[in-house]
């Protein structure tokens, strides 16, 4: 991923890879004007440390965009500020995770964690996602078999809305049914929130910590998607004994985090002018879904399968089995276009005939142009399978997950379960 990160950075390149938001929409008039205020009203105060947990400015907020989500109860005591959301995944590991301890996370998962699980040399364990998010059933079952092998999960990892990589969203029912068997297993979930507020369409579903009320879940959120990546100001709501130590943790990482972007999120709150920029960061990423979406049919339509996200960052396409899209990428690479190979966002090696695909951080031209070169190097792919094989030019089958209620496919081509192809090769 690094390595990508550096090529994608590359002017030539078309990056479909990187969970960028896209920060020419953010109007320079306004940054001007928040850090003036600040270095008029607080310079001292922004170039100084600050308390571990965070300043009280700036807890006030989050307060304010987790109340925008119905978590109206949140008292800016209750908030950890930390570097991003990314430190929050880091902290709670680091809390509770000693070598072998098991996590359980969604498969396919945030590729972000997974070195962050792997620093901590967790075991983690991937529970099959379909249209409707994880599968809680086979979640139990999993459950099930550990306390059977006497191995209790430290914390379950989920982004049960707009899920990065997969786009999906977590039912109703799941959410509901996630949040009893935390309380019935005493078992700690913690929930990845950096998209809930980037919905396009569709009615928003509460968050697993207003539903569990704060006793098994522990609520990470990032202004990294909804006002700037580049501040560095996450947060994390946790039950107390677990805040506690996180607090302790985030002290012996960095004391605390930078004062001067606290006060940029706390000064352009006050302002007033969030709720109206998030409605423009929403129109622009919406469009470029569409782009998207329209691209991959154009393009890709034949040959693989998309999710059809109804907000976030990004989608999940699969290509026939026979594609590994590791090998993929260095094609499309020569191309100038990339992409998050799927097996990123395992730990066992599967993923192998997906990739995910980002649409927020590329004008339209773009995306569309990128999507019609990946599709002419997945077509090459195709035509040489056939020519190979003898066989028709077309996707393999591939074993499908049960089918979720037909009203809430309707706006989701479904994940394949691709057990079949990852074992011939032997990845599972």
């Amino acid at each position: 991923m690094r390595d990508l990160m550096a090529l994608t950075a590359q002017p030539q390149v078309i990056s479909l890879a990187g969970g960028l938001p896209d920060m020419t929409v953010f109007p320079p008039e306004v940054m001007a004007k928040v850090t003036a205020q600040i270095a008029a009203e607080a310079s001292a105060r922004a170039l100084q440390y600050g308390p571990t947990e965070g300043l009280d400015d700036v807890r006030e907020a989050i307060a304010q965009v987790m109340a925008a989500e119905g978590m109206t109860a949140i008292e800016p005591d209750d908030i950890l500020v930390t570097t991003g959301g990314q430190q929050v995944i880091d902290l709670v590991c680091r809390t509770l995770v000693d070598p072998g301890d098991v996590v359980i996370a969604e498969a396919p998962t945030y590729p972000g964690a997974v070195p962050c699980f792997g620093s901590f040399e967790a075991d983690v364990v991937q529970i099959a996602m379909d249209a409707d998010g994880m599968r809680v059933d086979e979640l139990e079952e999993t459950l099930d078999r550990l306390e059977r092998e006497g191995r209790r999960p430290k914390f379950v990892y989920t982004i049960p809305t707009f899920h990065n990589p997969a786009g999906v969203t977590m039912s109703l029912p799941r959410r509901r049914r996630l949040v009893e068997v935390a309380r019935e297993r005493e078992l700690l979930v913690l929930e990845d929130n950096p998209y809930g507020l980037l919905r396009f369409e569709g009615e928003p579903l509460p968050t697993l910590y207003s539903l569990d009320g704060g006793e098994f879940v522990i609520y990470l959120g990032t202004f990294s998607k909804i006002l700037s990546a580049g501040i560095r100001v996450g947060w994390a709501v946790a039950p107390g004994p677990v805040f506690q130590k996180l607090n302790i943790g985030k002290q012996a990482a960095d004391l605390c985090s930078s004062s001067l972007s606290q006060l940029f999120v706390a000064t352009y709150f006050r302002s007033g002018l969030w709720a109206e920029q998030l409605e423009r960061f929403k129109e622009v990423y919406r469009r470029r879904r569409d782009v998207m979406l329209g691209a991959l049919e154009e393009f890709l339509g034949p040959h693989a399968e998309w999710t059809r996200p109804q907000g976030g960052l990004f989608l999940w396409a699969t290509l026939p089995d026979y594609i590994d899209t590791t090998d993929l990428l260095a094609r499309a690479l020569e191309s100038d276009v990339a992409f998050v190979p799927g097996r990123a966002a395992y730990l066992d090696g599967r993923g192998g005939s997906s990739m995910r695909l980002n649409f927020s951080g590329v004008a339209e031209d773009d995306i569309r142009e990128g999507v019609r070169r990946i599709g002419r190097v997945v077509r090459e792919q195709v035509e040489l399978y056939g020519t190979l094989t003898g066989s028709a030019a077309a996707p393999a089958e591939r074993d499908r997950p049960d089918p979720a209620p037909q009203e809430s496919m309707a706006d989701v081509v479904p994940l394949p379960r691709r057990a079949g192809g990852d074992r011939a090769r032997g990845t599972r």
